[in-house]
């Protein structure tokens, strides 16, 4: 017996069946072969932020250490400069504040025009390499307004800070007549120079160079950045 050939209409409607399952397994087949050969493949990072890398230094001095970091506050400073000093109070009570989830740093960035910020980075390096790097720098700042400006150099004065900190006094000269500890200074400076670091204090925070108008306007950024 021979059949009868299907309605044309059938025929169209077997046809568009035909053609739907035909795409329905490219589509497959495209899915399973980026499964297959993409899934492997290492996503592809972001791009690091520009001069992230000339920011925070394996060495730099990291003054607060979170558990969790939100964010990183870094200033490039000078212990002679008088607006340095003025700001130091704010950035301790920030300190205390964020500290918890904000990594603050310093980094070296003494000035040509101020005689003494040489000797006092070097005074705060000494220190550092006998783990009280934050207590000099505290003390150079709070005392700021006795030595500054002096034309006659200021180091004895410093070394008394060391004695009073109770630092090893030979170990403490010997790492201010180190050429490394100077080296470490350029190293700062370098990279200030590097971001466009040209006075003091100047901030980072996370990347970005801040413009400060207000004590408040400080600690806002700082706030919205711990959250």
């Amino acid at each position: 017996m021979v059949s009868s050939p299907a309605p044309p209409r059938d025929a169209a409607r077997l046809v568009r069946t035909i053609i739907w399952i035909v795409l329905a397994l490219v589509v497959a087949g495209g899915v399973a072969w980026y499964a297959f050969f993409g899934a492997g493949k290492p996503q592809q990072a972001a791009p690091p932020v520009p001069g992230s890398e000339q920011l925070v230094r394996a060495d730099s001095h990291r003054l607060t250490t979170p558990s969790v970091e939100k964010a990183q506050l870094v200033e490039f400073l000078d212990f002679e400069c008088p607006s340095c000093g003025s700001i130091h109070p704010v950035v301790e009570q920030l300190k205390a504040e964020f500290g918890d989830r904000i990594t603050f740093v310093h980094r070296h960035f003494p000035l040509s025009m101020h005689p003494n910020s040489g000797q006092a980075a070097l005074a705060a390096e000494a220190a550092g390499q006998q783990g009280q790097y934050q207590q000099m720098a505290n003390r150079l700042f709070e005392t700021q307004s006795q030595w500054a400006g002096s034309q006659q150099s200021q180091a004895p004065l410093f070394r008394t800070y060391a004695e009073e900190l109770g630092l090893d006094l030979a170990l403490f000269d010997a790492a201010v007549a180190d050429q490394k500890t100077e080296d470490r200074i350029l190293a700062d400076i370098a990279d200030g120079k590097a971001l466009g670091v040209s006075g003091t204090p100047t901030f980072f925070l996370n990347g970005e160079k801040l413009t400060l108008s207000t004590q408040a306007d400080f600690r806002q950024k700082l706030a919205d950045a711990a959250k």
